[in-house]
């Protein structure tokens, strides 16, 4: 399984994630797929577009899958 740092940041917004990672083209796009209920964290499906992901989280779109390091 794939993973993603933090590095010196505390948590990275979810949308900003899926663009970070190139699973999607645009912000846009991330928000899109986010609302209509695409997106996992942690095995439940997650709506909030800004939700923070922390160290620990596992976030699952589109058969992709990533555990968010430290």
């Amino acid at each position: 399984m794939a993973s993603f740092a933090l590095g010196k940041h505390p948590h990275v917004d979810l949308c900003d994630l899926l663009k970070l990672e190139g699973w999607v083209e645009s912000g846009a796009q991330a928000k899109i797929v986010i609302a209509d209920g695409e997106v996992t964290v942690d095995g439940a499906v997650e709506t909030r577009k800004r939700c923070k992901i922390v160290a620990g989280q596992t976030v699952e779109f589109a058969g992709q899958r990533i555990t968010v390091t430290a």
